[in-house]
């Protein structure tokens, strides 16, 4: 696997609206995942989520987190990211949620009366398939 900076072709494939799957980790260890939208800024992931959802808990836990990107014209071109929540804040006035929003649907969240977070999450090392093929190996124990 790869360290940043990505190369412009993943940053191009995560700039856009593509279909994304998180992981988390449970308390029990048990890896989660979910479908979810992200917003790649500045080579760092906006993640947002709801306030009673558990993956929130899971990240205020346990930071690291996975994040992968499938192209959508082309699912077996994705890009996985693999690293750690920098920072977990409210997302006063749901400003985040509502950006990441319009990025996917082009208007606003519809659920505008929910407590809402945004998580930075820092990319570690990343590795891609397809088009994104990434044959840097992650040494023994990575």
């Amino acid at each position: 696997m790869s360290r940043p900076p990505l190369p412009a072709d993943a940053t191009a494939l995560l700039e856009k609206p593509n279909p994304a799957v998180m992981a988390t980790i449970r308390s029990d260890g048990a890896p989660v995942s979910t479908p979810t939208w992200y917003l790649w800024e500045d080579g760092a992931v906006l993640l947002n989520l709801d306030g009673d959802r558990a993956r929130l808990q899971h990240l205020r836990r346990d930071p690291r987190v996975t994040l992968t990107v499938l192209d959508e014209s082309s699912w077996y071109t994705h890009v996985t990211l693999i690293g750690h929540v920098s920072e977990i804040r409210a997302d006063e006035g749901l400003a985040d949620i509502n950006r990441i929003s319009r990025h996917y649907t082009g208007g606003d969240y519809p659920e505008q009366g929910r407590e809402r977070f945004t998580a930075v999450m820092t990319v570690d090392r990343w590795h891609g398939w397809g088009a994104m093929k990434d044959n840097d190996r992650a040494a023994p124990g990575s």
